[in-house]
């Protein structure tokens, strides 16, 4: 294939996933159709299947473009900070930031594929389980490297990274749903009292 095919093609399919990953955040994974992205794209329903084999095929890597999306605005900008205690807040700030001013129109992306997908066994299902997983098992880290150093104490890492992980999709849930205001302040609250350092 020529270069400029090439890249045509690659433009192509940069086209299409902004729009999917765009679409689903609102509709969900499961409520983009074929149609409305080749009508919105101006494209055939080929051409918008196309480059990726199947509508299942495009839904993957919808979501791997979402959790690049993830990585690049939650861990990224708190990966430099000294494991630990000091990686877990910078974690907490770029997690809320996130939440507060989503890349996407429908708020976190991951939080609404996991609602679709939580019931429906198949890959996509297994992909959000899968990577949903990971980043438990990141936070979890992070928590117990914190618990060896001595920063904090009498907190189950496991415990721990299940409940920052839940008040994250409560948050979101809170901003998209009853545009709370005081969300992004009660989930730090929440979280720091996850790890032991807020009083009840």
């Amino acid at each position: 294939m020529p270069r400029s095919s090439r890249e045509a093609a690659e433009r192509t399919r940069e086209a299409i996933l902004s729009e999917v990953v765009s679409e689903a955040s609102i509709a969900g994974l499961d409520g983009i159709t074929i149609g409305t992205l080749a009508e919105r794209l101006r494209m055939s329903k080929a051409g918008v299947v196309g480059p990726f084999g199947s509508k299942e095929r495009l839904q993957l890597e919808a979501l791997d473009r979402a959790a690049a999306i993830f990585r690049a605005e939650v861990w990224d900008p708190a990966a430099g900070a000294e494991p630990g205690l000091a990686r877990l807040e910078a974690i907490i700030d770029s997690w809320l930031d996130h939440l507060a001013r989503p890349g996407f129109p429908g708020g976190c992306f991951l939080t609404q594929a996991a609602a679709d997908f939580d019931a429906r066994p198949g890959a996509v299902r297994d992909e959000v389980r899968a990577i949903g997983c990971r980043w438990e098992r990141v936070l979890e880290h992070e928590v117990a490297t914190a618990v060896e150093r001595g920063e904090l104490g009498g907190v189950d890492p496991a415990q721990a990274a299940f409940e920052i992980n839940a008040i994250a999709q409560g948050v979101n849930q809170a901003i998209q749903l009853h545009a709370d205001g005081e969300a992004v302040a009660r989930g730090r609250t929440a979280m720091r009292r996850a790890l032991g350092l807020e009083s009840h």
